[in-house]
């Protein structure tokens, strides 16, 4: 869960570039909270690489906090942006 600034400044479309240059998979999306929920499924060097990147997130973000939970893999192939629930 990504908070701050992070939605209308390409955070998902940036995340998903950040995905595939990493080999990531999972997905990303806007909640109506205005935070942004994302799922990274990789080697634990690659997912800590993505967490790392979700800190910062693209120029126009301001990212307040970043919280992570830990999950089992579920063996998704590919990175997709999601809509909103």
């Amino acid at each position: 869960m990504v908070s701050g600034v992070v939605q209308g400044v390409f955070f998902r479309d940036s995340c998903r570039a950040e995905a595939a240059a990493q080999g990531v998979a999972g997905w990303v999306r806007n909640l109506p909270d205005g935070t942004v929920e994302a799922v990274f499924e990789g080697t634990p060097e690659a997912v800590e690489r993505m967490v790392a990147w979700a800190r910062v997130g693209p120029p126009a973000a301001s990212v307040n906090g970043v919280a992570v939970r830990d999950e089992e893999p579920g063996g998704r192939g590919g990175f997709e942006v999601r809509p909103t629930p």
